[in-house]
């Protein structure tokens, strides 16, 4: 699921939007950091309805195989157990599922041959055939199939890759969350009853996650002009064109929480944004934030404007 860093990231790629594009309607751009989340949600139905769409193929490729010219007596009597597999049938009783299948308008008709290769891979591997081997299953080994589907054939291929990369803008970025995600499904589906297995959710606490991006977004833009001013004061050697955006934008973020946040502590702050540069800005962001941050986080403190309670102490 979208953990606090990751959020931070969206607002981020938000706040680089807002800054890049022409437009200064921020309701807009709030509402287009919103539905990145949703995104990565979409994302996460897409997944689990081409693993499905994987295990279904099987029926498939028994008529095909049915309806050879010469078919062998294995052809006519093709396995197909997987359409019975437990994680599957649960997933297809999921109110949540079929709600997001309706809401994404998945389909996979624009990419029919993806589903019949990623069908071969499996079809042909020694996983798929001791899985047909196998008697008395359960959930769990049931559960280990479609792992091996997720991980082994469908993360492998390049081609599904690819298309999810076109699909989905944040791909690259995202990809973790959603292994993340899918795994959680996975121990989240533990029941023989459909009814008690859920999707995962693409946040621990949604209500408290969506507000605590807006108000960093507004916060970041409301005192842009504010937060330059103090990064300029300790960046005066600096060519203001050589100090990369997305360290700016970090710094600016990173401020927001110090001021504004009060239950944030300004050491988890401070790591957070530090990481971050690591991914998105450049080799030596990270100790040049660092340093800048510092210089105004003693600046703030003498002013006495961070005021921090409970766990969120500034020391």
């Amino acid at each position: 699921m979208l953990n606090r860093r990751h959020l931070r990231v969206k607002v981020l790629q938000s706040l680089y939007a807002y800054h890049q594009s022409n437009s200064g309607d921020i309701k807009q751009h709030e509402k287009n950091l919103l539905q990145t989340i949703d995104k990565v949600y979409e994302m996460y139905i897409w997944m689990l309805s081409l693993i499905s769409e994987i295990t279904s193929y099987a029926e498939n490729d028994a008529e095909e195989r049915a309806n050879k010219h010469l078919p062998t007596a294995e052809d006519l009597n093709a396995n197909v157990k997987i359409l019975t597999n437990r994680f599957i049938t649960s997933l297809h009783q999921n109110k949540e599922y079929l709600a997001g299948l309706k809401k994404y308008k998945v389909a996979w008709d624009f990419e029919p041959e993806l589903v019949k290769s990623l069908f071969t891979v499996l079809k042909n591997s020694e996983d798929y055939k001791e899985y047909l081997k196998k008697t008395g299953d359960t959930i769990q080994t049931d559960k280990d199939i479609i792992k091996y589907i997720f991980k082994k054939v469908i993360l492998k291929s390049s081609i599904a890759e690819q298309v999810f990369e076109d699909k989905f803008l944040y791909w690259p970025v995202d990809k973790d969350v959603l292994q993340a995600l899918i795994a959680k499904t996975f121990k989240n589906f533990s029941h023989d009853e459909p009814e008690l297995n859920n999707l995962a959710e693409v946040t621990g606490n949604w209500e408290e996650d969506r507000e605590f991006i807006v108000n960093l977004f507004e916060e970041s833009i409301r005192h842009n002009d504010e937060y330059q001013l103090l990064i300029t004061g300790k960046t005066q050697n600096w060519e203001p064109d050589r100090i990369a955006m997305m360290d700016t934008l970090l710094m600016k973020m990173a401020i927001a929480e110090f001021v504004n946040f009060s239950s944030i502590p300004v050491k988890v702050t401070i790591n957070e944004y530090l990481e971050i540069s690591k991914e998105f800005s450049t080799p030596k962001s990270n100790s040049f934030i660092n340093g800048i941050l510092d210089k105004i986080l003693t600046d703030l403190k003498s002013q006495n404007k961070i005021k921090k309670i409970g766990r969120g102490l500034i020391e």
